[in-house]
């Protein structure tokens, strides 16, 4: 049982981290395989982009056809929530933050006795004494 108080205090702990924390994972795809991926920076790119061979002073204003290349990058963002602006808690935000104090103290609880079930009663009287 300890055990799993320890597991939810640590789960708890780290919902509580992202959810008020941003982060941001960049992603480069050649066709539909994934080459890539970056957490701090931009995805490094597989060498396969399509470059343009005419400059835009070549092409004419009214022809703008271009090879679409097989390459694509993709960002997944998630904003920081702003917790300081929003410091009234609802319902639901108040009964985890009392989940997890329950759930912390009960970890540092050190019990005293232990409850033996038993003490109190006598054991059954033998009506044969069989060797075993």
């Amino acid at each position: 049982m300890k055990v799993f108080h320890q597991i939810a205090a640590i789960l708890m702990a780290f919902l509580v981290l992202f959810s008020t924390s941003a982060f941001a994972v960049s992603m480069h795809y050649c066709g539909k395989t994934l080459v890539d991926y970056s957490f701090a920076q931009q995805a490094k790119s597989c060498g396969m982009a399509m470059e343009a061979t005419q400059t835009p002073k070549e092409t004419p204003a009214t022809c703008s056809i271009q090879k679409k290349g097989c390459c694509t990058n993709k960002k997944i963002t998630k904003q920081q929530d702003d917790v300081k602006n929003n410091s009234k808690l609802q319902l639901d935000q108040q009964v985890f933050v009392a989940s997890l104090v329950y759930t912390y103290i009960q970890l540092f609880e050190v019990k005293k006795t232990q409850h033996i079930p038993h003490r109190n009663y006598s054991p059954p009287l033998l009506v044969y004494d069989l060797l075993v």
